[in-house]
């Protein structure tokens, strides 16, 4: 949820909510008896306005004179849009991330049941919830702030896209769900790159990136390694086998694809600041007396809300957020149905080895897990379990 634009109506929902997955049924189809009736009327319905926005912006990179940031923006709002870029090409990146919710979930049957979403295998879900993208691309590269005793930026809910290697966590974000086995489920990097390759909007992207873009030697099984679900197996961690100097390309291409759809997500359409808070702050509009109440209750020392979610000061944009996590202290929910993936689906993955034992430790889990870029941070990471970051 967008909190700069709904007055903090998301603070309540910044809690690592788990779900998942329930056993086997047909992998890219809906399985009738594991999501909701009234969810696979939803998503239906959210699947014909994906394919209506990817329409509308075909069509507007064909026929208008774009400059190069609206080119960039564009290309960035093709990919976020495009469900062929899953590996069951039936889900894109924009499925749990909508306009209409503030770019989080739109399935406000699967928001009140499962809380995650499905991936593009159906039967799998994701272990948490969608955040929304709004104002996120103004979360800084992660760092720990030593006089705080805290850390700062990063995104997802335990930071683990730090932004260290692209100096954007926005779109280091934007590489975990492609290659996420419970979310859009590709096997191996450069399956994005080529699938891409064969979108009808390629020629745009080797307009901005260089004709070198996908000039990659395919192996003649691409298409067969695309297509079968991640994750891929420890012994093979990249089985679409490239030379060193195609993969290199593809690796490039890769990142170069998490730009755009991070500039897609800075740009004024995701990030409008255009709340009644903004007009006010700008002198286009007034509170009303209970609004200028609430608000005086929000900064009062009563409440100290304005100290974590920060409404601007000398230098700072009124985010709502001081880019740090916390624990909020709530137990888990074994009614989750993350907690029922303890065995192998279909394809042989388990979400959750640990079952009904579970428990996300958050930023913590980062910490002290192989993800960890800073060897420093590991002996910290007893302090952080169970933190979640807070939303823009």
């Amino acid at each position: 949820m967008k909190t700069h634009d709904a007055w903090l109506a998301g603070a309540g929902v910044i809690v690592l909510l788990t779900a998942a997955t329930l056993p086997r049924s047909g992998a890219g189809d809906i399985p009738s008896d594991r999501i909701p009736a009234a969810a696979r009327k939803e998503i239906r319905s959210v699947e014909l306005e994906i394919d209506r926005i990817e329409a509308e912006s075909l069509n507007r990179a064909r026929s208008a004179t774009l400059d190069r940031f609206q080119q960039i923006t564009l290309l960035g709002k093709l990919i976020f849009y495009d469900k062929d870029l899953s590996v069951m090409r039936n889900e894109s990146c924009s499925f749990c991330h909508m306009p209409e919710a503030g770019f989080s979930g739109p399935v406000s049957a699967l928001n009140q049941s499962t809380v995650a979403y499905p991936g593009s295998i159906r039967t799998r879900f994701s272990g948490r919830n969608p955040q929304s993208h709004t104002y996120a691309s103004f979360s800084p590269v992660l760092h720990y702030n030593s006089e705080q005793g805290d850390f700062v930026g990063g995104q997802f809910w335990d930071m683990r896209a730090t932004g260290l290697r692209l100096d954007s966590p926005l779109a280091e974000q934007a590489q975990g769900p492609p290659l996420d086995p419970v979310e859009m489920g590709l096997i191996d990097p450069a399956c994005m790159v080529y699938r891409m390759s064969q979108q009808p909007y390629r020629s745009m992207a080797e307009k901005l990136w260089g004709a070198q873009a996908f000039a990659v030697q395919w192996p003649p099984n691409a298409k067969e390694v695309c297509d079968r679900p991640g994750p891929a197996s420890n012994a093979d961690p990249l089985p679409l086998h490239l030379g060193a100097v195609d993969r290199g390309i593809a690796q490039t291409t890769f990142d170069r694809i998490a730009e755009a759809i991070a500039a897609f997500e800075g740009s004024p359409e995701v990030s409008p600041f255009s709340s009644k808070y903004d007009y006010v702050i700008a002198g286009k509009e007034q509170f009303t007396s209970e609004e200028k109440a609430g608000y005086e209750l929000f900064r009062s020392k009563a409440t100290h809300c304005n100290e974590c979610h920060r409404d601007g000061g000398p230098g700072e944009e009124p985010l709502f957020t001081d880019f740090t996590a916390s624990n909020l202290g709530l137990p888990p929910n074994p009614a989750l149905p993350f907690y029922k993936e303890g065995t192998p689906d279909e394809f042989g993955y388990t979400p959750n080895p640990a079952g009904l034992k579970f428990l996300d430790h958050g930023v913590g889990g980062f910490l002290g897990g192989p993800q960890n870029p800073n060897r420093e941070w590991a002996a910290m990471a007893k302090s952080f379990l169970g933190n979640t970051k807070r939303l823009p």
